[in-house]
């Protein structure tokens, strides 16, 4: 009785502790580092119980993974859907993301198409960090005009918002049109 609950034991172990141990240690690879059984080497994949050789592109490295293609593009490459590692090209004023498979232009430029192209910056305005729209916004007391950025007129008894964007009157006075006029 107890040797057969024995025998059930090991069976069921054995079961659980899969392939690795119903087969012998195929070519290419090498004991597990931790616990029991073995893993097929870098550079190869386990494919019907015996380790195969992972393709890997020019500008590319094995990863050994089982999941994915095995293998992945260095820094600076990125992978195209030939399963190739092409150099990503970065522009004059550009620099390569952490990622090192897309680029950003540099301050004070942006990016359009394949290029950075520097910022215009007109007189009375300051950079911003959005990547679409203006790149500028101009500075308080100055209003844009597409290109610029011109003064904007406040009339008598009146002082600018707190947004410095407006204007708005004075305490006791009233805004009608462009000035401001004594309340009644």
């Amino acid at each position: 009785m107890v040797a057969t609950m024995l025998l059930a034991l090991i069976s069921f172990w054995a079961l659980l502790s899969g392939p690795a141990f119903s087969q012998p240690m195929p070519e290419h690879a090498s004991a597990k580092s931790y616990g029991d059984g073995w893993q097929c080497d870098v550079g190869y994949r386990l494919n019907e119980g015996i380790c195969t050789t992972i393709t890997v592109p020019e500008n590319a490295y094995a990863t050994n993974r089982t999941y994915g293609a095995g293998w992945a593009c260095r820094h600076g490459f990125r992978e195209t859907s030939d399963a190739i590692c092409v150099e990503v090209v970065v522009p004059e004023h550009g620099f390569l993301d952490p990622s090192g498979e897309r680029w950003h232009c540099m301050r004070k430029f942006r990016k359009i198409g394949n290029t950075c192209q520097a910022i215009v910056l007109p007189a009375n305005a300051y950079l911003t960090n959005n990547t679409y729209g203006a790149a500028w916004k101009c500075e308080r007391g100055y209003a844009a005009t597409g290109t610029g950025c011109a003064t904007i007129a406040i009339p008598e008894n009146a002082h600018l918002d707190r947004s410095g964007n407006r204007w708005e009157c004075d305490k006791n006075f009233q805004k009608s049109r462009k000035r401001c006029l004594l309340n009644d």
